[in-house]
Parts: structure tokens; sequence; C-alpha cells
């Protein structure tokens, strides 16, 4: 598996997550973040989309708006 890394918050001062990485195989999106464990969100998630035991949410600062475009530009050509 051949893991690209794309893009890391340019406002965290320890060089660590959030990040955003590709899948240069399968061109599939990997985000490392903050796990959401708020109740309140996980049930509005659940009313659109319900988490299966293996599944997880992950939030991602708005700042990072454009290290996920480019991300799905280089999905493009993946």
């Amino acid at each position: 598996m051949a893991i690209k890394f794309v893009g890391i918050d340019p406002e965290n001062p320890g060089g660590n997550c959030p990040a955003v990485f590709l899948d240069e195989e399968t061109g599939d999106f990997l985000f490392e973040g903050t796990t959401v464990t708020d109740p309140v969100v996980l049930a509005r998630v659940n009313e659109r989309s319900p988490l299966q035991p293996h599944e997880s949410v992950v939030r991602l600062p708005a700042r990072m708006r454009e290290i996920l475009l480019e991300a799905c530009r280089e999905r493009a050509v993946v």
C-alpha cells in the first residue's frame, strides 16, 4: 500500500495531526484527526449515516480546506 502525505494542519505547533493522506493505489482518502466523541454530534451524524462498530467520525479544522482540496485534485489523477 502506497500512502502519500498530502498535508498537515498548518497551525499545529507540534507538527502532528490533523493530517490528510492519499492511498495512491486506490485513491482513497485517509484522515488523521481528533476522534469525535460528543454524543450530540454523533447523534446528528447517525441521523443521516448510521455509524457501524468499525467506523468513527474524525474532525478536521476548516483551515485545512485547501489541503483537502489538494487531496481531491490529486485523487482525480490517480
